[in-house]
This record gives structure tokens, C-alpha cells and sequence, in this order.
């Protein structure tokens, strides 16, 4: 879809992009699609009579390959989940061009915890008008294993719970699939203890997981300080196990009171050493990317996002 550029010129402080080309990568397998809203967004778009592209991705990693070779454009935005937004800054990684490059967003995925970090809402005409003409800010991401990640990584049960979920009931329930693979990996006694070193302290711990932002899984607040605009990270040690810890560190976490809990440990840092069981998977912004000993660092290049105006 091509239309004419219009001439918009957004007034905030921060970076913006007059004429912004758009490039649109659209994953319409990411759970909960949503494809009537992905329409109104394109509608909205073509109001605004911008300049837009849109390529659909045909399968895992497709999107990463499209964003490692774009070129000629300024923004592109990624219709879909957290995981489809993961492929893409990687993509960026290996970009040359990516200087010249922000990421947009379109939520459509099961979750998209980047979008709600930035207080982006799921107003189709909103996010049009975002992607037109919203302010440009740096933010920071992390490296798991020279992958990057935006929102998060995790080592011990949350881990085991992503490896776990079941790709066709995730389809037919969406978020409910991780509820239920919780419940399962609650009851078992495979979470083994580890050490984690944060800037070289260490620590013992069950679960690690490492915020970039504030907000884990979507909507929930698990490191109320940390900042995408802050080059450390906020690391949540938990040294629980067992059905009840998980239940408790669960529902602290839906309040926004995981940091609370007495025996959690929230430390920030720039490099973190986690050990523990030799191949136990390890996930990033939603997905397995590796597995242990892992190490995560600030990643030293930061990526350019579209914010709401």
C-alpha cells in the first residue's frame, strides 16, 4: 500500500521525522491478532495520507530478515506481539542503516509489554497518528547472549513456564495459556537454584529476572523504578520454591508488590552472570532465545522509538 506523504511537522523537543516513510511488518499469525484493528490502523494511515509499505511475514524469523535489510525508509512499524517487535530489533542489530531507523509499534500480539511501557494505547486512529508524527526518543536495550531483548530476560520459572506453553492453545486462549503452563510447572520439582552475579555480586536465587522497563507481561509493574532511558537494568531474585511460592510471588506480582516481598531481592546493575543447570532455557521479551549459563548486558548501541504524541 503506497499514498502520498503528507507534510506534518510534530513540535516536541525530541526527535521527529517530517514525511516519515513507513515500512509496516505485519505478522498475522501473532496471537490475537486482531485483524480488524489491524485494518483501522491502515485506514487511519491513509487518512493522514502517509507514506506506507506494508509486508506481510510468512514465518518465524522472516521479520528479522526484512528489518536486517530495510533501507530507504524511517520507521517501521511492527503489527504484532512482543515477540514479532524481538525479531525486529534484532534484525536492527545487523542493520547498517539503523542510525536512520526508529521502531512504531502496532499492538496486535498476545502481549506487546513494550507498548504499554510507552503508554501507547490500542486507538487505531491513535497509533496511526503516533507513527505520522509522534516524537522520537533513544532507549536501551539488553543483550542475552549477544541477542537482544527490549522489555525483559528470564532464567527459572518463568522460563520454564514459556518452554512449556503449548503454541496451539496459545492460539485458541492467549494469555490464558501461560496461566495454565504456571499452574502446571508449579507442582513440579525441577527448580533447580542457581548463582547470579550482578555486576559481580552474587547472589543465590530460584527465578532470575532481569526488567529493562518497569512492567513484565504486559500491564503488571515488577521493577517500579527502571527506565527504558536508563542504561542498567533492575534484576528480581526470587529464592522460592515450591506451589506456594510461585502462587505468592504470582499474586504480588499482579498487584504491582513482587519488589515488596520480604525474601525478593531487587538489584540493579549492568552485567549479570546467571549460572545454574547447564541447558535450561532461557527467555527474552516472551520467547526461549537460549539457554544457561547466560550472560546479560547492556547493549551499548540504543535503538530510536516512536512514542504517542
Amino acid at each position: 500500500m503506497d499514498v502520498a506523504a503528507t507534510g506534518r511537522n510534530a513540535t516536541a523537543t525530541e526527535e521527529t521525522t517530517a514525511q516519515r516513510r513507513i515500512l509496516v511488518i505485519f505478522n498475522p499469525a501473532a496471537g490475537g491478532s486482531r485483524p480488524m484493528r489491524f485494518a483501522g490502523v491502515l485506514a487511519a494511515l491513509k487518512k493522514l495520507q502517509a507514506d506506507v509499505r506494508v509486508v506481510e511475514t510468512t514465518a518465524p524469523g522472516h521479520a528479522e530478515r526484512i528489518a536486517r535489510e530495510a533501507q530507504g525508509i524511517d520507521v517501521i512499524a511492527v503489527g504484532g506481539g512482543d515477540g514479532t517487535v524481538n525479531e525486529v530489533v534484532n534484525g536492527l542489530k545487523d542493520n547498517p542503516h539503523a542510525a536512520a531507523i526508529a521502531l512504531g509499534l502496532i499492538p496486535l500480539g498476545t502481549a506487546n509489554v513494550l507498548a504499554d511501557e510507552i503508554g501507547l494505547a490500542r486507538d487505531a486512529r491513535v497509533v496511526a497518528r503516533a507513527l505520522v508524527e509522534g516524537p522520537i526518543r533513544p532507549i536501551h536495550l539488553g543483550l542475552v547472549n549477544g541477542r537482544r531483548f527490549v522489555m525483559m530476560a528470564g532464567a527459572g520459572f518463568d522460563a520454564n513456564v514459556v518452554h512449556g506453553v503449548s503454541l496451539g492453545l496459545k492460539k485458541i486462549v492467549g494469555p490464558l495459556a501461560y496461566v495454565w503452563q504456571a499452574l502446571v510447572q508449579a507442582f513440579k520439582e525441577d527448580h533447580a537454584p542457581s548463582t547470579v552475579h550482578i555486576d559481580g555480586v552474587p547472589y543465590e536465587t530460584v527465578s532470575t529476572v532481569v526488567c529493562n522497563g518497569r512492567r513484565y507481561g504486559g500491564p503488571f509493574i515488577a521493577a517500579p523504578d527502571a527506565t527504558l532511558t536508563e542504561d542498567r537494568f533492575h534484576v528480581i531474585l526470587m529464592p522460592g520454591r515450591g506451589w506456594f511460592n510461585v502462587a505468592r510471588y504470582g499474586a504480588a506480582l499482579m498487584m504491582g508488590r513482587i519488589s515488596k516481598l520480604a525474601d525478593v531481592k531487587l538489584v540493579p546493575g549492568r552485567r549479570v552472570l546467571v549460572n545454574g543447570v547447564g541447558g535450561r532455557p532461557v527467555q527474552a521479551d516472551g520467547d526461549i532465545v537460549t539457554t544457561l549459563p547466560a550472560e546479560i548486558a547492556v547493549d551499548p548501541q540504543a535503538l530510536k522509538v516512536v512514542f504517542p504524541v
